[in-house]
């Protein structure tokens, strides 16, 4: 493809993700399943293009703003040009000359916007702090409050690209066996820094270039997520629920941690969600997964196996927060146009609901991909109030790893301290019937 043919593509692609309700990763597959033929650079350079757009929204739509400028995707593809690439506004034209397969030719208002922007950055002084840490109005205040002085920092962090992690199914591999096939193929990989069966490769490729990953081997998966996977500390023979399961990323790698023994179910709302959940199951060789459909969080199934399950996982629906950094998009698609006040209640009902499951002496595990306290430790304490029978286990007493976190209790990880996603995990603990008697 030419320059010209790269930028109309990507200029497709971005007006695709404005259209469409769904994450942009979802509609970036669907557009490169059509496209096919489209080679690997050419792919590379149109999902740059597209990261870097969604990666400065803010930023892009304020300098357009300033000129009278429709943020729109073309008007934020041409001031990316200017501000973020430094192309000057004659190269920019010739870009957009209405040669065959490029964009149409600018218009005399784009034009002035490029002169406008010329010798500028994406940061400006003028600029409000939210608008300069691509923070969105409704999570500014929460996110003050959860990281007070780090504020600043945090958000910082959230602007870089998260790296690409992976974990080993320890069913079909090991992490050192994977690691020595990585070197002999020239690959910057290294084992993560807590997860044991993580690798964090140091640039991003092509996930066709990754041994392993299509046979099941491995699994693309951030290694804060494979932290709260470990805490649910299943263990061969135990009778485990992933409540909100989805494509089960940690169904996965909980079933592997079982050593494909016991029972694990794996449940969601999605039928689709757990179709791909089913098929990853097959390829990691893991059969001790059962997948399970439910109508709402208070499907009769939670009510017929009531005590019956060792451990408990509900990796509950979030704002996500905590994933802006490999999901720029996200920001900018508020709490599923649900609003902050709906999540929090729903996650409350699915958090009673599941804690049903829960035999006595067994564990439960709250986690969510937010750094929002309505959605983790203020959720956590307002299950314990009026659930007097579970209790937390420290995350440092939870047998499982020595995780730094900056909360005695809970698993609290970030972008800026762990170089991982944003995640909150709270392990909770029902006490035995014995217990609950003598305490009466």
């Amino acid at each position: 493809m030419t320059p010209s043919a790269r930028l109309n593509a990507a200029l497709d692609l971005m007006d695709a993700v404005d259209r469409d309700p769904r994450p942009a990763d979802s509609v970036v597959s669907g557009w490169l399943r059509s496209r096919r033929r489209m080679d690997d650079r050419d792919r590379g350079a149109v999902l740059a293009l597209l990261d870097q757009t969604l990666r400065h929204r803010a930023r892009l739509g304020w300098w357009l703003n300033r000129q009278g400028v429709a943020d729109t995707p073309r008007g934020r593809l041409l001031a990316w040009l200017v501000l973020g690439e430094g192309r000057t506004p004659d190269k920019v034209d010739r870009l957009f000359g209405g040669v065959s397969s490029g964009p149409q030719p600018l218009t005399a208002r784009e034009t002035a916007l490029l002169k406008a922007l010329k010798g500028h950055t994406p940061d400006h002084p003028d600029m409000p702090e939210e608008i300069r840490l691509e923070c969105p109005d409704w999570a500014a205040d929460p996110l003050r409050r959860r990281f007070g002085e780090a504020f600043d920092a945090e958000m910082a962090a959230m602007l870089t690209p998260a790296p690409l992690d992976l974990r080993v199914n320890t069913i079909k591999s090991t992490r050192a066996a994977v690691l020595r096939d990585m070197a002999d193929r020239g690959l910057p990989a290294a084992p993560s820094r807590i997860a044991p069966n993580g690798i964090r490769l140091s640039e991003r490729l092509s996930l066709t270039r990754l041994p392993g990953l299509k046979e099941g081997a491995v699994e693309v998966q951030d290694e804060g997520s494979q932290l709260v996977a470990l805490l649910v500390d299943a263990q061969p023979g135990d009778r485990v629920v992933d409540f909100c399961a989805g494509a089960g990323g940690k169904a996965l790698a909980i079933a592997a941690q079982m050593n494909n023994k016991g029972h694990l179910v794996a449940c969601d709302v999605s039928e689709g969600r757990l179709k791909r959940c089913a098929e990853r199951l097959r390829k990691a060789g893991l059969h001790n997964v059962q997948t399970r459909l439910l109508e709402s969080e208070t499907d009769r199934w939670v009510k017929r196996h009531k005590g019956g399950y060792d451990r408990v996982l509900v990796d509950a629906p979030c704002s996500g927060t905590g994933t802006w950094r490999r999901n720029p998009d996200a920001r900018w698609r508020p709490e599923e146009d649900q609003g902050l006040g709906a999540l929090v209640s729903l996650q409350a009902r699915i958090l009673a609901s599941a804690a049903r499951l829960v035999r006595p002496g067994g564990r439960l595990v709250y986690a969510t991909c937010s750094l929002l306290p309505e959605e983790n430790e203020a959720q956590v304490a307002t299950f314990l109030a009026a659930h007097p029978e579970f209790g937390v286990i420290p995350v440092r007493q939870a047998g499982v790893l020595e995780v730094p976190s900056a909360h005695a209790d809970y698993l609290s990880l970030t972008p800026a301290r762990h170089d991982t996603d944003g995640f909150f995990a709270a392990v909770l603990q029902r006490q035995t019937q014995t217990t609950t008697a003598s305490a009466t």
